[in-house]
């Protein structure tokens, strides 16, 4: 970590700080805080100098209504002013006012992905759940990155910490974000509007009304308009192609009816509507200092040699790339945000979600009954220029048929109370949720893609004397190299040269999930100041999957019927190898046309929690914890995860012979916790200190090739570097030939494996989180927060429970921190909200920060994919009428426009040529191009508002 990042984070936490929890309202002296009032809880308010009085914040972390400071849990409370302050309008944002939580997008905003303290969920496949579940008015939303639209009006967000098992509808392994919306207004009529408009004309409506229906029942209804260029312009934009890509346009809608008919009964009805018509994702290349190329500019058309031999120094892609179209200054600055789409493509997609909900409380004398029942409809489509370059490799049709529909109906029931003269806080409850999920996929070719194949081959091997882009087969001649086989050789190059424009037809794959669960949540109070808290959870969870695939590529099996006799010959097996793999490459074959395959698991699992808390007083609070977590196994939706795509099929049956091989483990997380909280008055500290153990680390990665899904676990035997294999790869120390026999075994497969026995976890998280807040004044709020959290993969690792090897594509984790894991987060916010004179004006001056270590943005960890440590600053300076009836704020985002990366990925397809002489200081990505999604730059606007 560096030392500047040790120095920033001084500073700026003694200067100012971060929003670590709620910022606590204040009130005029004698009145009662709506918690009081309704005699749930004591706020215990101290009176200031300046006769302020301070709220207690409520939350609900437990299942009951609990002031935050005695909640014996690592939870960060972040409420509505501190939400508007920092200009939160999704889950994304609230990285910057809790230390411990980091959500990102890449490819997909269908499945970004949540982590708390270093641990979360990688990549945009829809067949993991997310370690960090997102529940919003108590229903549970099946995939973090659906969390990442507009919220609407909301009354808190609570970011709890930790795996979450005997609460909520769902597990959660590493932790869990909960949404409440403001409720209607029972008692008069109010309503809001706000207007905002910023720079890449970004334009954001809102409004709302909420009021009473008569007697006893009351309606609110929210909706938000938003409209903004992209982040990224496209240099070449031609026929169909965004001029912009990353914009917005998005519509949200929510209705809220609440019926109170009596004291002791409440139902609210939630229904709302999402819809975006967006183009994202793009992606740029990282800088020529990463991604090494030869000479200049203006460099000749054919600088593949040097001395005869490959340039150790460049790479044979980027020639290609270049030959075949590709600008060279997409290598320069990836911060230029300029991006190169292949003709014709697109990155538009339409996303739809829809739900409604059915809340009921009803109490029945010393007992509370809830109920939650909530119906979901999610559909999200989406295009892309899946290569990222503007020649035309690989895409995604923006036609409909590369969507992900998940529908999902839960119902949760709690029945709570209090026994023994309030020794015992009780809390039993069962869940249930169906989920019916179905992803079509058409990944195809591009119109250039078996040109630039032939092209990879050639330019890399013996052959770069005969390199020529223009030529068939991109060869100038047609010599006579490998003897009588010649002509089969050849003939596999012009095979593979007509390809375009090929591949899936449509692949359908639809996964049926149901689960239930029954629960319980106690507190027994062993005295006015112990207090234990015991919970378990019982979860059954059942999975059936089945996909039909559909392909065009006739291509691939006639390649393997050719060239696979060739194989045995180690003169000839590598290219004969590449030949295959390239026409196949992601199990691209016309022989999976038709295919059906089809397989299921269940799983039965126990999980809870204790807690000993302890009241020293009225102003601090002690506890001690255990908890395992648990979040479901699944499969893997991704036909290239099947097999290698250099051997066949051999048919419908030998694919569903494969369909196990998609299946992935639970992952599980044992968790120790220490914590302490004081509050008293204007000053509020919180300290935690965890360690946490993950068996079945749910990884998910692209090589490159393929997407793996690897459960990463330990173990207890020394491996003797098994776990860190690179014996596959030409130029690495220990480089090992495959055997002659079976030029394309891979020789690191049978290294590393580990005896089922003596496997355990793979993952392990420990560190010390501290959040504070301090208001020396009724006008002032100052809040800090820092977390360091060690989060890292243990040494001997292996890629499952059984013991198996790690896929040699993981090879560089043993012991490093896991991606976008930073060891250090500082956040840091201060407000002032000073009277204008006597006016009843009100001024408004706001900043915040976040400031974080280095961290690894690639989920392989290759060194290529680090980013530095780096501050994002956020502001906002305003004036408020009497009463805050309107306001008037400029603000601003990112505010020094820092540029850093959210993640860094092997560019698909795009790995240059290895030879044993050749060395990279930069191993092990060796020759492999890369890309990255760039965290979004500065953004800057006006704001007026209004409410009566």
């Amino acid at each position: 970590m560096s030392r500047s990042f040790w120095l920033m984070s001084a500073g700026l936490v003694a200067l100012t700080a971060t929003p670590a929890f709620a910022q606590n309202a204040t009130q005029p002296t004698g009145e009662t805080s709506p918690v009081e009032e309704a005699g749930e809880v004591e706020t215990g308010q101290d009176v200031a100098p300046t006769d302020q009085v301070y709220d207690e914040i409520v939350v609900t972390a437990q299942g009951r209504r609990q002031v935050l400071q005695d909640v014996p849990i690592a939870v960060t409370a972040v409420s509505a002013e501190t939400l508007q302050n920092t200009g939160a309008s999704d889950i994304r944002q609230l990285n910057q006012v809790a230390p411990s939580l980091l959500v990102s997008s890449t490819g997909s905003e269908a499945n970004g992905s949540a982590r708390i303290r270093g641990i979360g969920t990688v990549g945009d496949n829809p067949g993991l759940e997310s370690s960090v579940a997102v529940f919003i008015d108590g229903v549970y939303r099946s995939r973090s990155g659906i969390g990442l639209s507009e919220l609407g009006e909301i009354e808190r967000v609570e970011v709890l910490r930790g795996p979450q098992g005997t609460l909520f509808g769902r597990n959660a392994s590493a932790g869990l974000l909960n949404i409440i919306s403001k409720k209607p207004n029972m008692n008069e009529l109010e309503g809001f509007g706000e207007l905002s408009y910023g720079n890449y004309d970004f334009m954001r409506a809102s409004g709302g009304i909420t009021g009473p229906i008569g007697e006893n029942l009351g309606f609110r209804l929210d909706g938000v308009y938003v409209k903004r260029d992209g982040f990224y312009r496209t240099v070449n934009p031609t026929g169909g192609t965004e001029s912009r890509i990353n914009d917005r346009d998005r519509f949200f809608l929510r209705g809220q009816i609440l019926f109170e008919p009596t004291d002791n009964l409440e139902v609210r009805v939630i229904a709302d509507y999402t819809k975006r018509d967006e183009s994202c994702c793009a992606a740029v290349y990282l800088d020529r200092e990463t991604n090494p190329r030869i000479g200049n500019l203006n460099e000749p058309a054919n600088p593949i040699l040097v001395g005869g031999v490959v340039n150790p120094n460049g790479n044979n892609i980027i020639n290609v790339l270049r030959d075949l179209g590709q600008p060279l200054a997409a290598f320069d600055n990836p911060y230029d945000r300029e991006v190169y789409v292949s003709p014709g493509r697109s990155f538009r997609g339409e996303t739809e979600d829809k739900g409604i909900s059915l809340n009921v409380d009803y109490k029945l004398g010393a007992a509370t009954l809830t109920s939650i029942t909530a119906y979901r409809d999610y559909k999200s489509d989406q295009g892309s220029d899946t290569d990222y370059s503007q020649v035309d490799l690989l895409y995604r049709a923006a036609d409909g048929n590369s969507a992900r529909n998940f529908k999902t109906f839960s119902q949760e029931l709690r029945l709570q109370g209090s026994a023994f003269n309030d020794k015992l806080d009780w809390l039993v409850g069962g869940y249930f949720a169906s989920e019916d999920l179905t992803v079509t996929d058409n990944l195809r070719f591009g119109n250039q893609y078996g040109r630039f194949a032939t092209c990879r081959i050639v330019s890399g091997s013996a052959l770069a004397a005969l390199y020529s882009p223009t030529s068939a087969g991109c060869l100038a001649a047609r010599p006579a190299l490998f003897g009588a086989a010649s002509p089969l050789i050849f003939g596999a190059f012009d095979r593979l040269d007509s390809v375009n424009d090929r591949g899936t037809t449509l692949d359908t794959y639809n996964q049926d999930s149901r689960n239930y669960a029954f629960f319980t949540h106690n507190i027994f109070h062993i005295s006015d100041a112990l207090s234990l808290t015991v919970g378990l959870r019982y979860t059954n969870e059942r999975k059936k999957f089945d996909a039909t695939f559909g392909n065009d590529n006739a291509a691939c099996p006639a390649q393997q019927a050719a060239l696979l006799p060739l194989l045995a010959n180690p003169a000839l097996a590598a290219t004969a190898a590449a030949l295959i793999g390239l026409t196949c490459q992601g199990n691209s074959t016309a022989e999976l046309n038709g295919v059906s395959i089809n397989s299921k698991r269940s799983e039965d699992e126990f999980t809870g929690t204790g807690i000993l808390s302890y009241k020293a007083s009225n102003d601090f609070l002690a506890y001690a914890s255990y908890s395992r977590g648990y979040k479901a196994g699944g499969f893997n939706l991704d036909r290239s995860a099947l097999k290698n795509p250099v051997l066949p099929f051999g048919g419908a049956a030998g694919a569903q012979a494969l369909a196990d091989n998609l299946q992935f483990d639970p992952e599980i997380n044992n968790a120790f916790e220490i914590g302490g909280k004081y509050s008293n008055g204007p000053v509020t500290v919180n300290v935690a200190l965890f360690h946490q153990r993950f068996q079945n680390f749910q990884l998910n990665t692209f090589n490159g090739t393929v997407f793996l899904v690897q459960t990463v676990n330990g173990c207890g035997s020394d491996l003797n570097g098994g776990d860190r294999d690179q014996s596959i790869l030409p130029g690495a120390p220990n480089y090992v030939p495959p055997p002659a026999a079976n030029p394309t075994a891979n020789p690191a497969a049978a290294t590393g494996a580990c005896p089922s026995g003596d496997v355990g976890y793979g993952v392990k998280s420990t560190g010390i989180e501290i959040e504070a807040s301090f208001r020396p004044h009724r006008d002032i709020m100052i809040n800090a927060g820092l977390t360091y959290a060690d989060t890292r993969y243990r040494n001997q690792l292996v890629g499952n429970s059984s013991g198996a090897p790690l896929d040699p594509a993981l090879r560089v984790l043993p012991g490093k921190h896991l991606s976008n894991a930073p060891e250090a987060v500082a956040t840091a916010s201060f407000t002032w909200t000073p009277d204008i004179g006597s006016s009843g004006l009100t001024g408004l001056f706001y900043i915040d920060s976040r400031l974080t270590s280095d961290y690894n943005t690639g989920s392989d960890l290759f060194p290529q994919k680090e980013q530095d440590s780096y501050a994002l600053f956020n502001a906002r300076i305003g004036i408020r009428g009497p009463g805050e009836r309107w306001a008037l704020e400029l603000w601003g985002q990112n505010i020094f426009n820092q540029k850093y990366t959210q993640v860094a990925f092997n560019s698909p397809f795009q790995e240059g040529a290895r030879t044993a002489a050749f060395t990279d200081p930069q191993f092990p990505g060796g020759r492999q191009i890369f890309s990255a999604y760039l965290a979004e730059p500065r953004t800057y606007g006006l704001t007026g508002r209004f409410r009566f």
